[in-house]
């Protein structure tokens, strides 16, 4: 069995000048980078995951726009998975299962927008089909969400999301806590 990296959803639509940016995508986009740069040094399977909205009137993610396309610092290499998704989770109605059996792996490591959205949901759904998860909160952004009549910081958001997430569905930790405890 092998692990494999999940980038979900690192799209221009979520970096500044975007259709929905998010709060730190810039930083959590050279998070995603330096974990991409490690699982190719390592040759480890690398699964891109793209969102393209097919909901009538959607704001963002809108196919054949500029803003629905990968982020050019995270661009798949030939070779490596690219899974197109219309529902927040990548594997709702996705090939990532199958793909993930194919080349036998049971533990994965998770990062990419929204944590509150997309992260969230993939991380349970990749738990309740028995993957061992790591998820790297640095290398995840969400943004501010309004509930009651009071805005949520986007700060708030992520840390309430990390710490849902951290038991028992996924060992949360930074990116360089955890290159710096595995080979990758």
């Amino acid at each position: 069995m092998t692990k494999g990296l999940i980038i979900v959803d690192v799209q221009n639509d979520y970096f500044s000048g975007g259709a929905m940016e998010l709060v730190g995508m810039e930083d959590a986009a050279s998070q995603c980078r330096k974990l991409l740069d490690a699982f190719r040094t390592a040759q480890l399977p690398v699964f891109h995951i793209q969102h393209l909205s097919t909901h009538p009137g959607a704001g963002f993610f809108v196919p054949d726009t500029p803003g629905c396309e990968i982020h050019d610092s995270l661009q798949p290499f030939a070779g490596e998975a690219h899974i197109t998704k219309h529902y927040p989770s990548a594997f709702r109605e996705t090939d990532l299962q199958r793909l993930l059996q194919m080349s036998d792996i049971d533990e994965l490591v998770i990062c990419g927008a929204m944590s509150h959205m997309c992260i969230d949901t993939t991380v349970r759904a990749a738990f309740d089909l028995g993957y061992r998860c790591h998820l790297l909160a640095d290398a995840c952004a969400t943004r501010d969400l309004e509930f009651n009549g009071r805005t949520v910081s986007a700060a708030d958001v992520q840390g309430a999301f990390m710490a849902a997430l951290s038991m028992p569905f996924a060992q949360v930790s930074s990116t360089q806590e955890y290159l710096a405890s595995t080979s990758t």
